[in-house]
């Protein structure tokens, strides 16, 4: 049983789409399965095929993310030690190419372009459990990196 970390707000969201998944897109493949089944011989029915096809990866797609509620583990911000880095965390490092700034998050929220990197990947990985001025080396396909955690929320 694999834990899912998830903010509350990624939950949510994850549980809206469980909702739209389970209700209007199975109704709208369903309906396509009717109009499909209306036409006749289902042996040479292209429109059934691809309903069913659809209607798999759709049950497929409610199933996973079934698992993923039913293992989360909210990420809760309030109540996280702002002086260590955890999951959740938004941290600012340096190093000899300048500053950046990101909020490590769980694989399912992970989004490079918006800041948020997974705590699973080398790079969040290597902060968990440091703290302010700690200076923390990287393994990268460049080879090692050091860099410097300026501040922790």
């Amino acid at each position: 049983m694999t834990k899912h970390y998830i903010t509350a707000e990624g939950l949510e969201k994850l549980k809206e789409e469980l909702t739209f998944l389970k209700t209007e897109k199975r109704q709208s493949i369903s309906r396509r399965i009717q109009a499909a089944k209306e036409l006749g011989d289902l042996s040479e029915n292209a429109e059934y095929s691809e309903a069913k096809e659809q209607q798999a990866l759709n049950e497929g797609k409610v199933a996973e993310i079934e698992e993923m509620v039913k293992n989360a583990e909210t990420i809760d911000n309030k109540h996280l030690n702002s002086s260590v880095v955890n999951i959740g965390s938004t941290i600012k490092i340096k190093n000899d190419k300048g500053e950046k700034t990101f909020t490590i998050v769980g694989s399912n929220e992970a989004n490079p372009s918006e800041g948020k990197i997974s705590n699973e990947t080398p790079l969040a990985s290597s902060f968990l459990g440091h703290k302010v001025n700690d200076d923390v080396k990287v393994e990268t396909p460049r080879g090692l990196v050091s860099y410097t955690i300026l501040a922790i929320s």
